[in-house]
């Protein structure tokens, strides 16, 4: 099998070239399967994938993985985290904002997010009355304390940004983008001058030539068509989500506003798995109405474990799951929400398995894409080249007969477990 043909690096500064050198030593993934059926082998080097052929054609420049049993895919991405308030469910009393907590909240948060995938992260992060700026210097000293293991980034979300009230808002969105955020947004819903607000932040985002990620329900049609309408002029990238809002909307409305967001070029990103802390309502946007009119769509996470969600996972591939299983996604497309679509809405380089692109990879266990969204248990996590996470399931069974007359299945090695027969890693 030739080589596929090499992509141009991202520039030194843009989004998919963060500062940390990629893993400069090679690496060889071995027998990995493809969701086109193929088994190859896969070099990196660089932080890139430097080679793609049949399985046992490529040499080792570096040390070797054995991926046999595993798919490998490009690395989903989180567009929607909430690392500032996220594992505080179980917390006794209202939700600690000590810059100490925040960052350890954000750093594990983060991690559980890498070790389901997640090689990049993009976390909203309130400013207010209460937490002033220092939820986001937590969270982007959290960034740098992750450099090399994921990309995390950071999103400023001030709570009013109009009239006498938002004077203070709007001066802190300003630095936040000074300190490092590289992203803002916010919920215009929690404005008394939605309107307003959503020309704010755009008005921000133009001056500092930053992306915008608003929080709406978008249960008001025509505010959602005034907020594409203002969005559609700017260059720098417009992400909305959830849009729970959609699903509650009479039908014409709803084909409404989703002709205006795709006229707009506007990004959505829903949250199968429940909601997040921006917005009430509940409920998820109709991903197949919009993909139909062209309106590309991102899935994220939202709340982990606040109060918002106190059961929220944070795994991308549960999120590719629901749309598949309860909104009739082909699979394909699913966890196509999670990854090429996710890492556009973050403005991050695209990844495919050929040589050039970077090496932002996920192996799991199984062999074909549907499986893997169904039992997804064990996982390996590449990141600039280089292995950054790893998740091992094992199942076992005690004896059986029945198992023995069928033949059923096994996954990896069979080993002995206390008279029990075991199956390897799921």
């Amino acid at each position: 099998m030739p080589d596929s043909p090499p992509q141009q690096p991202p520039a030194p500064g843009s989004p998919g070239s963060p500062g940390d050198a990629p893993d400069s030593s090679g690496l060889l993934l071995c027998g990995a399967r493809l969701t086109d059926g193929r088994t190859v082998d896969v070099r990196l080097g660089g932080g890139r994938i430097e080679a793609v052929g049949t399985a046992g054609s490529l040499t080792a420049h570096g040390p070797r993985v054995d991926l046999a049993g595993y798919l490998l895919l490009p690395a989903p991405a989180e567009p929607h985290a909430h690392g500032d308030t996220a594992l505080s469910a179980d917390g006794d009393g209202p939700v600690s904002y000590d810059a100490e907590e925040v960052q350890r909240r954000a750093t594990e948060a983060t991690l559980l997010q890498l070790g389901h995938g997640a090689t990049a992260v993009r976390s909203h992060v309130r400013l207010g009355e209460m937490e002033g700026l220092g939820s986001l210097e937590a969270v982007l000293q959290a960034r740098r304390s992750l450099v090399g293991l994921a990309d995390l980034r950071a999103v400023a979300m001030p709570r009013l940004l109009t009239g006498v009230a938002g004077a203070n808002g709007l001066s802190m969105l300003r630095d936040a983008v000074k300190m490092g955020a590289s992203v803002v947004g916010g919920c215009p819903d929690l404005d008394p001058d939605p309107t307003g607000y959503v020309e704010a932040v755009l008005d921000v985002a133009a001056e500092q030539g930053c992306p915008v990620d608003l929080h709406t329900d978008g249960a008001d049609p025509a505010r959602l068509g005034r907020l594409a309408a203002a969005a559609g002029g700017l260059r720098t990238g417009v992400v909305v989500g959830p849009l729970g809002g959609l699903a509650r909307m009479p039908a014409e409305a709803v084909r409404r506003a989703v002709d205006g967001l795709a006229a707009a070029g506007v990004t959505v990103s829903c949250l199968p798995q429940g909601g997040c802390a921006g917005v009430d309502g509940r409920g998820v946007a109709p991903v197949r109405l919009l993909r139909a009119a062209g309106v590309r769509v991102a899935a994220g996470s939202g709340a982990l474990r606040d109060v918002s969600n106190p059961v929220g996972r944070g795994d991308p591939l549960e999120a590719a799951y629901l749309l598949a299983s309860r909104y009739g996604l082909r699979p394909e497309d699913a966890y196509d929400a999670v990854s090429s679509a996710a890492r556009a809405a973050l403005g991050l380089p695209e990844v495919r398995l050929e040589a050039g692109f970077p090496a932002e990879l996920l192996a799991v266990r199984g062999d074909r894409l549907a499986g893997a969204l169904s039992l997804a248990y064990s996982r390996i996590v590449v990141h600039r080249g280089r292995v950054v996470a790893r998740t091992s399931a094992v199942r076992e069974y005690c004896d059986s007969a029945a198992a023995v007359a069928m033949d059923l299945p096994r996954q990896g090695r069979v080993a002995k477990y206390g008279g029990g027969t075991g199956n390897g890693p799921a």
